[in-house]
């Protein structure tokens, strides 16, 4: 990605696999981090030489960074789904996440539905928060009517 892509505020870009144009606002610590990145190259992420990466030089090195972390079975494009699935547990709708990340509603609610939120006990946990502040909320509307207080007509 080039450095003009990112003007302080806001990351824009066309993916590469669909096309889309997406405008991605700059969480504060990305922005630290980008604000005091010294602009080695036109592009923001390059090799320790200040080179760009080849596709093969990332994968390998992504590959490697995560052997010494200990994480298995993980992909760089597995951090796109990641994204989508931390989206939603904060509390985002489908249209927000897909207008961040690119993809379809029907992307988004499918990767949902099918890989991440099955396994997210913060969303179950938030489900089950809501659901008992809704209920101490509405105590009174749900009680039985008391008959014996019913004086009738009259």
């Amino acid at each position: 990605m080039p450095w003009g892509a990112y003007d302080g505020a806001t990351i824009r870009l066309s993916q590469s696999k669909g096309k889309r144009r997406v405008v991605i606002p700059v969480a504060a610590e990305l922005r630290a981090v980008l604000d005091a990145t010294k602009r080695r190259a036109t592009v923001i992420c390059v090799t320790s030489r200040g080179t760009r990466w080849t596709g093969d030089g990332f994968s390998a090195s992504f590959r490697k960074a995560c052997e010494a972390a200990g994480i298995e079975g993980l992909t760089f494009h597995d951090l796109r789904g990641t994204a989508v699935t931390r989206l939603a547990v904060a509390g985002c709708t489908e249209a927000e996440i897909a207008t961040i990340t690119g993809h379809s509603l029907k992307t988004v609610g499918a990767m949902l539905d099918q890989h991440y939120l099955s396994r997210s006990v913060g969303m179950a946990e938030s489900a089950i928060a809501k659901l008992e502040k809704h209920r101490s909320g509405t105590a009174g509307v749900n009680r039985p009517v008391n008959r014996s207080d019913d004086q009738g007509p009259g």
